[in-house]
């Protein structure tokens, strides 16, 4: 197979997803820190012995494919970076951060 060209690369960001804020309280066991990394365009990192809240974690993730990309400076997915669980008694308030990047093949990627 032939060495990859500029154009079967792309870059995409790695992200950071933190709780913010918890402005009611925690039912699911997840505290103000705690925190999941998307890296290499897939690959879900949770720090050994934490968990991360399935509930949560659905809120977010529709939202990180496009935070992966660069947006226009004026692109609502460029301003915004909270997302909320949907558990209403518990409010719990997530930050989406870009952390780096990463350089891949494309046709390495689904």
């Amino acid at each position: 197979m032939s060495e990859p060209t500029p154009e079967d690369r792309t870059q995409l960001y790695n992200l950071r997803v933190t709780v913010d804020r918890i402005e009611g309280r925690s039912v699911c066991g997840l505290a103000v820190g705690d925190y999941f990394d998307l890296v290499d365009s897939a690959q879900l990192r949770i720090p050994d012995g934490k968990h991360f809240c399935i509930f949560a974690l659905a809120a977010v993730i529709p939202l990180l494919p496009a935070k992966q990309r660069p947006l226009s400076a004026g692109d609502w997915m460029a301003l915004d970076a909270e997302v909320c669980c949907p558990d209403p008694a518990e409010r719990l308030v997530m930050r989406i951060e870009r952390t780096g990047v990463s350089d891949l093949t494309t046709r390495d990627l689904t």
